[in-house]
């Protein structure tokens, strides 16, 4: 199957896809065009880069291409489906955007418009994101076939219902930035006791791997957490104070917060 694919918008996530596309000789695009209206340099660094083609203006590349992957960020979505809903013709339309769900897209994009809505996150640069997705009404085994590839080239993927993927946009798309603020804070303790900065990024970044590379092999966060905290000693202790200032409770509080403003964030 021919299939050319066209990136509206060319921010840190469109590139993670493009770099990970490229890495596959047979990845099945014929074609691979970014379009980016405002930085023309970075338009010209990926055709350097990647060997894809550039266009600062995505309207004239609609029609070329039967793949659209809307890379701009939640609140262009409205007037940028609106304007598509007047060009496309079958194209099977793409959204990374937090919030922008296919029905949504459905119901401003012509009828039986095939859309998709994927939410990596920012391991996605690395080829280790964790991304959900969710495929609308019209989405057939030759959209799957594309969105997978799509979604292979950046990491793992779990397909869920629409709902769940918006429930779950703060625990796959947005708690990374969670998790670098509470290495941060541990950096920050680090320096405290006098080792420089590289050591504290050192120290924290490797026990942040080994972490997960223990939650890996399938135990549970609770059994993980006995076998580092043996009762009455010293890590027991500092796990009393995050119960005492309520760590589980502003986690949650976190995600909810972060899931109300995805939700909202579309107009």
């Amino acid at each position: 199957m021919v299939t050319k694919l066209l990136f509206i918008g060319a921010g840190r996530m469109a590139e993670a896809i493009i770099s990970g596309l490229t890495e596959d000789e047979n990845n099945g695009f014929t074609r691979v065009t970014v379009s980016n209206k405002a930085d023309k340099e970075k338009l010209e660094r990926l055709k350097h880069t990647y060997g894809v083609e550039v266009s600062s203006d995505w309207k004239t590349e609609v029609n070329k291409h039967d793949v659209i992957l809307l890379a701009s960020p939640p609140h262009t979505h409205n007037e940028l489906l609106r304007q598509l809903s007047g060009m496309i013709e079958g194209q099977f339309i793409i959204t990374v955007a937090a919030g922008i769900d296919p029905s949504y897209m459905e119901v401003r994009l012509p009828d039986r418009t095939p859309a998709a809505w994927i939410m990596p996150n920012t391991g996605a640069q690395l080829g280790q994101s964790m991304s959900t997705f969710a495929c609308g009404n019209y989405v057939e085994e030759n959209h799957r076939k594309i969105l997978y590839k799509i979604l292979s080239a950046i990491g793992e993927a779990e397909e869920l219902p629409e709902e769940q993927v918006h429930d779950l946009t703060a625990i796959t798309g947005s708690a990374p930035a969670f998790l670098y603020a509470f290495a941060e804070a541990l950096e920050e303790a680090a320096v405290s006791y006098d080792v420089s900065p590289d050591q504290a990024r050192k120290l924290v970044t490797h026990m942040l791997k080994g972490s997960a590379s223990m939650l890996e092999r399938g135990e549970s966060p609770q059994t993980l957490m006995q076998q580092v905290a043996s009762p009455g000693g010293s890590t027991a202790e500092g796990l009393k104070v995050l119960e005492k200032e309520n760590f589980g409770s502003l986690v949650k509080k976190a995600v909810k917060a972060t899931n109300d403003h995805a939700r909202g964030g579309k107009d």
